[in-house]
């Protein structure tokens, strides 16, 4: 307890380090707030059914990436998610087509250019999915109570369409805003801190909602209760093991004598990630299982039928069977693209270096290839499971608005989040010459750039 209170003390004596901390805090308070900004001309008093509809199933899901703002019919009601499709877009585009490959090897410029384009694709997923949760927000409301001039009426026309839609693309291009002040000015990496902070919005009321409902089943349900928090637990647990794990590989370096002086002739390890893609595989598997709800226009599963009933039902049975092996499939894909075993390989080579019992080149690239099919296999087979937990937990009698909290999305974020966070604090604290967080070790940070 002293510790944490010196830490505290050190982490508000260095100036630098406060005001980044005090402004992160102020942008998330701005964000939270618009999370309760309404879309003009809706009443808020009538939104009791969009609340109910949006605290389950994949509406449910989206309600919580959004901080509750989708279920508040908020300007912030489509949250950063068309932002985290369209950069997921650009990235699969920067595997296929050479124009993207150029931008992402172009340095600052490239990047700049990327991040245009990504705004400019922004705002056209928004534009095409603004309509159909507009259209579900009014199908909602009683009557269709909404227009920006009379209540009664039950047709709003043209200027209500247009202005709910503009106003959906600033609250977007407004949060992406927010975000990228926090990577500049605050700490931490500013989209993932804004995705952790919906989450976590909607995790008291979850939570208290659970526990009353155990406590009126008395003593059964106070044992469920238990069980469901140990087991979050354990998911917690191997979720963190997941994100820090690693295996290492050992290289030799030759020695060499130039002059006077002797170089390598030391050993050293490459760390291979067991989970190299971090939580980006669920992120795109995620994003193309939003697809039907949103072609169907954010309607509840249930008015749905055939093929899209089954798909947009997530403790369903082939929802979570598509998505589980989609998981395993986009991890090995990202693992692939991200992790260039021949270039590995080659640059082992050319400073002189080999991994004992194989040979340089070519069979260095094979070998670092089947450790990392090796080693992604257990760790892609835990990321499906962890991701659809939510429907596992669903069978144990665990209510739809606090199981979203066991799914993989929601973990490794917030687990990936914090950590990132954490290392940036304690690398302020070493640099002013202060202790760092832990006693032992330092923290790693891990969770994939968005």
């Amino acid at each position: 307890m002293n510790r944490l209170i010196e830490t505290i003390r050190n982490i508000f004596k260095i100036e630098e380090l406060r005001k980044r901390i005090l402004f992160t805090i102020l942008i998330i308070l701005v964000y939270r707030f618009g999370s309760f900004v309404v879309i003009p001309g809706i009443d808020p008093n009538q939104l009791s059914a969009l609340r109910n509809s949006s605290s389950q199933g994949l509406l449910g899901l989206l309600n919580m990436f959004s901080g509750g703002a989708f279920g508040n019919a908020s300007v912030f009601a489509l949250g950063i998610m068309p932002y985290i499709t369209a950069s997921i877009i650009i990235q699969l585009l920067g595997m296929a087509v050479p124009y993207f490959q150029r931008l992402q090897k172009e340095g600052e410029s490239g990047r700049k250019k990327l991040n245009q384009i990504m705004r400019y694709l922004t705002v056209i997923i928004v534009i095409i999915q603004a309509p159909g949760y507009i259209k579900n927000v009014l199908v909602q409301l009683p009557n269709q109570a909404v227009t920006p001039f009379d209540p009664n009426v039950s047709n709003p026309g043209f200027f209500f369409w247009f202005s709910s839609v503009v106003l959906l693309v600033a609250g977007t291009l407004f949060i992406m805003w927010l975000g990228e002040k926090i990577t500049d000015r605050g700490i931490g990496n500013g989209i993932s801190l804004i995705i952790m902070i919906g989450i976590i919005a909607r995790l008291p009321g979850a939570f208290a909602g659970e526990c009353a409902a155990r406590f009126a089943q008395g003593g059964v349900g106070m044992l469920w209760l238990v069980i469901e928090l140990i087991v979050l637990f354990f998911v917690m647990v191997g979720t963190i093991a997941l994100v820090q794990g690693t295996r290492k590989i050992p290289v030799q370096y030759a020695k060499r004598v130039v002059g006077n002086r002797q170089y390598g002739g030391v050993r050293q390890y490459i760390p291979l990630k067991v989970n190299a893609a971090g939580v980006m595989p669920i992120i795109f598997a995620q994003a193309i299982m939003f697809l039907p709800i949103t072609i169907a226009g954010f309607r509840q599963s249930e008015a749905l039928t055939g093929f899209a009933a089954a798909f947009t039902n997530v403790n369903g049975f082939w929802y979570n069977l598509v998505f589980f092996v989609m998981i395993i499939a986009f991890t090995y894909f990202y693992t692939a693209v991200t992790m260039n075993t021949n270039q590995m390989a080659e640059d082992i080579k050319k400073n002189g270096g080999f991994i004992p019992g194989v040979k340089p080149g070519k069979k260095t690239a094979e070998y670092l290839d089947t450790i990392m099919s090796r080693i992604t296999l257990p760790g892609s087979i835990f990321l499906g499971l962890v991701a659809i937990m939510p429907a596992i937990v669903s069978l144990m009698g665990v209510s739809s608005a606090f199981s979203h909290f066991y799914g993989g999305t929601s973990l490794l974020i917030l687990v990936g989040v914090v950590l990132d966070t954490l290392q940036q604090i304690e690398s302020h604290l070493l640099m002013h010459h202060y202790d760092g967080l832990t006693k032992t070790g330092r923290i790693k940070g891990r969770i994939g750039r968005m």
